[in-house]
């Protein structure tokens, strides 16, 4: 079975207020996009990966991608607009011989090798899969006009959803095909992920569940609260391969 992973990382960053695009961005002195890759790089289970990024920067990924020695890197596409017509274009480049594709943000560098494993593995069986965490605080829906509560909702229901998604190929694709619902460039409104195009041909996504760590920088505040993250998992000197378990 086949398994490409595409990477998004087309961000430039405004909310990080950064002169160069996030992904990027320096991390502990690596590029951010290159921690995700380096999981996906090291992955039995992923054949070959495609970089989505802005066109003004293809020649800089192309340089830290041999820099570090990526070679599971076998594109790197231009983006579009919005996420989700960068992933489109990365799903334009998949081979077709490809059974699976994982979609990943390269905004998001704190993955941990099992928690890749864990969802590729899910999505060898499963339509889609996608990676989450029960939220933490108490959630309400709010009346925008009034400002007034609506309705408090029950915190063990809601999880808050992250990448990586796992999707069959033919049905990513087809999710896609009918993207003029979803895409603002054919007006509509943008999705925020790869897997409400796919509940909307009534596929049942499979849930995993991720980590707290596995955080997306978007602000400053972020950078901080990733590097934290990397201090402690110094410290603690010890990160589970893929197909371990704690």
């Amino acid at each position: 079975m086949k398994i490409q992973a595409i990477i998004a990382a087309g961000g430039l960053g405004t909310r990080l207020a950064t002169i160069r695009p996030k992904p990027l961005v320096m991390l502990n002195g690596k590029p951010l996009f290159v921690y995700s890759l380096e999981v996906f790089e090291k992955s039995s289970l992923i054949d070959s990966i495609i970089v989505v990024t802005h066109e003004y920067h293809v020649m800089d990924f192309e340089d830290i991608i041999r820099q570090y020695g990526l070679r599971k890197v076998e594109r790197i596409v231009i983006g579009g607009r919005t996420r989700c017509e960068s992933v489109y274009n990365g799903l334009q480049a998949v081979d077709e011989k490809t059974e699976v594709v994982v979609i990943h943000d390269g905004a998001r560098p704190l993955l941990k090798p099992q928690t890749l494993y864990e969802a590729v593995m899910q999505g060898k069986t499963h339509e889609a899969v996608v990676v989450a965490v029960p939220v933490k605080p108490t959630i309400k829906r709010i009346n925008l006009q009034g400002m007034f509560v609506e309705e408090t909702l029950k915190r063990e229901e809601l999880w808050e959803v992250q990448t990586p998604q796992i999707f069959k190929r033919a049905v990513l694709w087809e999710a896609h095909a009918r993207k003029t619902e979803a895409c603002p460039a054919t007006g509509g409104e943008d999705p925020t992920d790869d897997a409400v195009l796919v509940e909307r041909l009534g596929v049942k996504v499979k849930v995993v569940r991720g980590d707290y760590d596995n955080i997306k920088i978007t602000t400053k505040e972020d950078l901080i609260v990733a590097e934290a993250f990397l201090k402690n998992k110094s410290k603690e000197g010890v990160t589970l391969s893929e197909g371990q378990t704690a």
